[in-house]
């Protein structure tokens, strides 16, 4: 089954650089499917919380490599968006951010055996690539992934990192070395983009303090919230990602 849960298992300084530029890797895709392949939090999470981390399965990571050698395959500079943490419809399956298999196989050209549930989430962001010119020419400027990588169950239902304050704390040393080992990719460091204006803006944002990943770290609204309650307000949303998002 994919994506099966598994159980515990604003502005700042320009970074100087050190440690993370000097081993940075120069090929985009090669740096995050190396990133997958070994992704363990590592410490205890509160009773009942389950793992979604879909990169244990072969047929994902496969997919997973399509798609990144289609889209990622260079050394080109590239902003990251971050979202929350994969959900069990859209990345929590496909292993890959804000994209469920249907969108896999009609938008990114990536046929997969992975179902056919969509993800509400996955809609929004797909109109926002759609209209920033589609996913080959969204991809060649952005890379979109989660503060947490892995996702999280809990009694079958989505779970957020920050909803129980001992699961954020279990995973911020995780999130934290994921991130450090992100930025070996060629990432244009002078902004970032962080899915969600509340909590994880707070989180992320306080993280960018202590370790000083980025110079700005932008707050978007989250697909869910727009999708569920300001379906009216759809175009002015996705006008306002395309404006924040707009190259120089």
């Amino acid at each position: 089954m994919y994506g099966r849960p598994q159980p515990n298992g604003g502005k700042i300084p320009r970074h100087a650089g050190g440690f993370i530029n000097a081993l940075q890797m120069t090929n985009f895709a090669d740096t995050v499917l190396s990133l997958f392949s070994s992704l363990r939090i590592g410490k205890a999470l509160p009773s009942g919380v389950q793992v979604l981390n879909p990169y244990r399965d072969p047929t994902v990571m496969e997919i997973c490599q399509s798609f990144y050698h289609r889209f990622h395959n260079d050394d080109k500079k590239r902003r990251i968006l971050l979202g929350i943490n994969p959900g069990r419809f859209g990345g929590g399956v496909t292993g890959i951010s804000f994209t469920d298999p249907v969108i896999l196989s009609e938008q990114c050209g990536i046929p997969n055996n992975l179902g056919k549930r969509t993800e509400l989430s996955a809609d929004f962001i797909y109109r926002v690539i759609s209209a920033y010119g589609g996913p080959g020419k969204f991809y060649e400027h952005f890379y979109i992934t989660a503060v947490s990588p892995l996702g999280f169950t809990l009694n079958g239902k989505n779970l957020n990192y920050y909803d129980i304050r001992e699961l954020q704390e279990a995973i911020t040393p995780f999130a934290v070395k994921s991130m450090e080992r992100l930025l070996k990719a060629p990432v244009d460091r002078s902004k970032c983009y962080c899915i969600g204006e509340g909590q994880n803006f707070k989180f992320l944002s306080s993280l960018n303090q202590q370790h000083h990943w980025f110079e700005e770290v932008i707050p978007l609204a989250h697909p869910r919230f727009v999708m569920q309650y300001r379906r009216k307000q759809l175009d002015d949303y996705i006008d306002d990602y395309l404006t924040k998002l707009r190259l120089p």
